[in-house]
């Protein structure tokens, strides 16, 4: 019997977690609301498009620390880490190397604006977690970028199949601005949640608060109950 590929182990590690926290992943708001707050059509997690208290815009306006790093690809790592079986310490092209995921989705910042239908290319966050096993005692993660910024999720929404490590935006390689080389999105979450220019994802056995979550957001972000501040 020939040996498992490394992409066969990747998909079957992925589909263990995904059974692991699949009831979970079912009852989160983004997915699961009788009374979501949004309108226009349907999207295809059965939430109104345009969450309540959002405007569709077409430009995708910058938003950060006030520090933009500026890193080669050459010089890129992501350090995965924490409440895991296996950490790993990812070069650029280690991470060109895992399987690439396409996907168009929405992006709904909590200063008010959202972008529609953006098609973004990168790799998703559940194969990144099958490569290191987390622990059964992990439930959260809390993502580092090269800025010093830090933002946390649960398992539950971070092993969605649209939560990507994103490295094109706009089918060209994704700005500087907007968190380049690689950042992470978070399609039903706000997008604060997706931590830019993103180094290190530390996975936790505990709830640990990110930058703006100290700050007074919420803690869980969702859109469609309006969800922004603690």
């Amino acid at each position: 019997m020939e040996e498992k590929s490394k992409l066969d182990k990747i998909i079957e590690a992925r589909m263990k977690l995904k059974a692991r926290f699949e009831d979970q992943m079912a009852t989160t708001p983004s997915v699961s609301d009788a009374k979501p707050m949004g309108s226009g059509p349907i999207n295809r997690h059965g939430m109104p498009q345009l969450p309540v208290g959002q405007i569709k815009t077409v430009k995708w306006p910058v938003l950060d620390l006030g520090f933009k790093p500026d890193i080669s690809h050459q010089k890129w790592k992501l350090v995965i880490d924490g409440d895991v079986e296996s950490p790993v310490t990812l070069t650029w092209d280690d991470f060109m190397a895992l399987p690439q995921t396409e996907d168009t989705s929405d992006f709904h910042c909590v200063t008010t604006w959202s972008r529609m239908d953006v098609p973004w290319k990168g790799v998703r966050m559940a194969d990144l977690a099958a490569l290191v096993s987390p622990r059964s005692s992990a439930t959260h993660i809390l993502c580092h970028g090269s800025d010093q910024y830090t933002t946390n999720l649960s398992l539950q929404e971070a092993l969605k199949e649209d939560v990507l490590l994103v490295h094109t935006a706009d089918n060209k390689p994704l700005e500087r601005d907007h968190g380049g080389p690689v950042r992470m999105i978070t399609p039903q979450l706000y997008a604060w949640k997706g931590s830019k220019w993103i180094n290190r994802i530390e996975f936790l056995s505990f709830n640990k608060l990110g930058f703006w979550e100290l700050r007074g957001y919420s803690s869980t972000a969702y859109p469609w109950r309006n969800d922004r501040y603690s």
